[in-house]
């Protein structure tokens, strides 16, 4: 894709963390840290589902196409990110950049649908737990997982072909990133569609898909009321509790982020870059920690490999693997 540009501009320069920059050598420790426990743990379930028969269900399904779409998204923003820390690589081509941007916002946009098939997941394993086989079968599952993959696509396909028509008089972007609002604050032509498309996606995604996470734990919540003993509601609740925390750590810093990006100069440029990059890392970093403290099976799987004891009793978990 190129880009018709009368600046005759084909490079963008990373600033990286501004006000930071001579903390970058520092910096680089705690994200290679991440980097390498978010390859092992992510890496880690994906073998899981994998390799064990007993994790090869529609939940785990989805869960490790979870896993897949926090990959996608380090893997579009750590390696360049510590080659800069490291190596000083500023520049980015307008093509590597829409690329990077285009596998960023689609890999965050997938993870928020994938969300909402599993909160539905969990609604029919709370409210119909004896359908739950019947209902939540591998082809569901695979339509869900498809019909996610197809909403990030083509939500996003749109923004870098909107980038495309934009004259760019400016070329330090001061970001680690080559993040949709930042490429834009570089044009010096008339941005309005794209900033009106950028927050109809965000409006699309956050709201709309919290909006049907809202309704389908409202009736959760519903369900769970009218069981008749407190060891039942806790367990109901308790199936729950794993993805409500994922929820948690991938939309509150998503608020945050597309906040900043609105009301400027209040806060530090390097408090909103860390802030962005958190959005980022962190569902990646925690999803399959998450996931491996709150179910049982998880935890039994990989206490067995790294164990390489055969000997284990069987686990007694729920047929959901829940806890």
């Amino acid at each position: 894709m190129l880009i018709s540009n009368h600046s005759g501009t084909t490079t963008f320069t990373l600033l990286g963390i501004p006000g930071l920059e001579t903390q970058h050598l520092w910096l680089s420790i705690p994200f290679s840290a991440m980097f390498v426990v978010i390859l092992m743990d992510n890496g880690g379930i994906l073998f899981l589902v994998a390799t064990k028969p007993s994790l090869q269900t529609p939940m785990y399904f989805l869960l490790a196409m979870l896993m897949v779409s926090d990959l996608v998204s380090t893997l579009a923003v750590l390696p360049r990110l510590l080659c800069h820390f490291w190596f000083g690589a500023h520049d980015i081509g307008i093509k590597g950049c829409l690329v990077q941007m285009f596998f960023i916002h689609c890999s965050s946009v997938v993870r928020s649908a994938l969300l909402v098939a599993m909160a539905f997941d969990r609604y029919v394993a709370v409210c119909e737990p004896l359908r739950y086989s019947t209902i939540l079968n591998h082809t569901l599952a695979g339509q869900l997982a498809l019909a996610a993959l197809a909403k990030g696509v083509f939500l996003i396909f749109p923004m870098p072909l909107l980038l495309q028509r934009l004259t760019f008089c400016k070329t330090v972007i001061p970001h680690t990133y080559c993040d949709h609002m930042a490429v834009v604050k570089m044009a010096c032509s008339h941005t309005k569609p794209n900033r009106i498309y950028g927050l109809f996606v965000i409006l699309l995604v956050i709201g709309f898909d919290l909006l049907l996470i809202g309704v389908s734990y409202v009736l959760i919540l519903r369900a769970v009321l009218h069981l008749s003993s407190q060891d039942a509601i806790l367990k109901a609740l308790n199936t729950c509790s794993a993805h409500f925390f994922v929820i948690l750590i991938t939309y509150v810093p998503a608020l945050f982020s597309s906040v900043t990006h609105r009301i400027g100069p209040i806060i530090p440029p390097h408090a909103h870059i860390l802030l962005a990059n958190l959005y980022l890392l962190m569902p990646s970093l925690f999803n399959p920690i998450i996931y491996g403290i709150k179910m049982k099976e998880i935890r039994y799987k990989m206490a067995k490999c790294l164990c390489r004891r055969d000997s284990l009793p069987i686990d007694p978990g729920h047929k959901d693997g829940s806890k």
